[in-house]
């Protein structure tokens, strides 16, 4: 075991999910931070600057899905590896084999995207000032992009040896140096230009390489990624592998932005006031979903070394606490934001006319977050067994068959409520989705306990 690592298939599992993710939570807050920050200061240079990114930023999530697939794949190989005790050195391979994947593909990504990026941005609608803005924020990114790439990789390297500290730690540091760096670079603030929207891309790249070198020298210092015997030996054969859960993974993420733009577009029917109501909420929920997402970084590792030591006991007990605290988390929020809806959507930028709508949006939606959560916990399950091809045609059925067919037909017969019950509706899908998903493939027992039994039982669960 490398140093810093940490053996998950051993002692009990609901600390070792503890340790994955807690950290993560951190990570993932900080991350989440640099959008917003992005959003405050390029609204104080000029509405279209603000408009820029709002054609930039679903593009550059959908294109930043590359990295979350091949994170996926790599926590999933390397992880498995571990549990079966391969050599040191093929577990590095591994590594290596993942990183250098990941940057080829990484700079074609940027390429192409730096060349597509103005019929691309005018296609979506961006005109006059406001595409002049996106495509000054382009270049710079795509610049960036093999930074963010090879950043998420070597941070999934970390978990898969059971180490989330220095991947939350890594991420931290990236998001720091972005938030600092950023109102710099946009506002011109002391010896620096003013750049505006081309500011924010540059604060971006800052903060990608300083992360991807800090990463990488942390691997390094560690033994994580090192030279080996052979480096170039199985480099097909882990390519494909980190390639067949990848794939499916970063399909799995690009299809949230993408649905989720199809639905706004419904929203945008019912009127300004209730698509401002609906970005507010939207943006509430992702950062209650923040420990929920934590927990999907966290299982991976932990479901992937004990596939992988052939403990799958222990890897189904991890995806049940996961699910159970997803429920309980889950139904605990929904009772906050009962109580808090209106203050809540206030405080996330909901405007006189839309806090109604937003405070709707938390009432009703905020009851099958639950929902949501057991999925991503569940998706990321599936990946760190190989199963990614389950865990795309749960998020694909959820998204392109349940809700935005449901929130366009919704809209049509009852307003912004009936897409209000086609996000619950979604949510309850993948719920149950999970469950059928889990136990076609063995992560969830058929005999399954109900939630009496299942009670009685978590006593010895902690002590498991």
């Amino acid at each position: 075991m490398a140093k810093g690592g940490r053996d998950l298939t051993e002692g009990p599992v609901w600390k070792a999910i503890a340790v994955m993710s807690l950290p993560m939570m951190l990570g993932i807050l900080a991350v989440i931070s640099t959008g917003l920050v992005d959003a405050y200061f390029l609204a104080k240079i000029s509405p279209e600057a603000l408009a820029a990114v709002g054609f930039v930023y679903p593009v550059t999530t959908a294109i930043a899905s590359l990295s979350v697939g091949l994170s996926a794949g790599s926590s999933a190989i390397i992880s498995q590896a571990i549990g079966r005790r391969d050599s040191d050195d093929d577990v590095t391979r591994r590594g290596l084999h993942a990183l250098g994947l990941g940057l080829v593909l990484a700079s074609l990504a940027s390429l192409i995207f730096w060349l597509l990026d103005k019929p691309l941005f005018a296609a979506l609608g961006a005109e006059g000032a406001v595409l002049d803005a996106a495509l000054r924020y382009t270049p710079i990114w795509a610049m960036a992009f093999p930074f963010l790439v090879s950043m998420m990789l070597i941070n999934a390297v970390f978990r898969a040896h059971g180490n989330g500290t220095t991947s939350a730690v890594v991420m931290m540091a990236s998001a720091l140096v972005n938030v600092g760096t950023t109102p710099v670079f946009i506002l011109g603030l002391g010896p620096a230009p003013e750049m505006g929207v081309a500011g924010a891309a540059l604060g971006t790249l800052v903060a990608m390489l300083t992360g991807s070198v800090v990463a990488f020298w942390l691997a390094w210092r560690d033994g994580i990624l090192k030279p080996c015997e052979a480096p170039m030996r199985d480099l097909w054969r882990n390519a494909r592998a980190v390639a067949s859960i990848g794939a499916p993974a970063a399909t799995s993420n690009a299809i949230n932005p993408a649905g989720m733009a199809l639905v706004t577009a419904a929203v945008a029917t019912v009127g300004t006031a209730a698509v401002g109501g609906f970005g507010a909420a939207t943006r509430v929920e992702s950062v209650l979903a923040v420990p929920l997402l934590a927990l999907s970084a966290g299982i991976g590792p932990v479901v992937g070394q004990n596939w992988g030591a052939q403990k799958s006991e222990r890897a189904q007990l991890a995806l049940r606490l996961c699910l159970w605290f997803a429920v309980g988390y889950g139904l605990a929020v929904a009772v906050v934001l009962t109580l808090f809806a209106v203050p809540i959507a206030a405080a996330f930028g909901a405007g006189e006319d839309s806090t109604e709508a937003a405070a709707l949006y938390l009432r009703v939606v905020g009851w099958s977050l639950f929902g949501f959560g057991m999925l991503v916990t569940g998706n990321a399950s599936l990946n760190a067994i190989s199963r990614s091809g389950y865990a795309m045609g749960l998020s694909l059925a959820r998204v392109l068959a349940i809700y935005v067919p449901l929130a366009w037909g919704g809209v049509m017969v009852f307003g912004y409520p009936g897409i209000l019950g086609a996000a619950v509706v979604a949510n309850l899908f993948g719920a149950w989705a999970v469950l059928v998903a889990g136990r076609a493939t063995g992560l969830l027992s058929r005999d399954l306990p109900g939630v009496i039994g299942a009670a009685r039982r978590l006593p010895a669960y902690a002590a498991e």
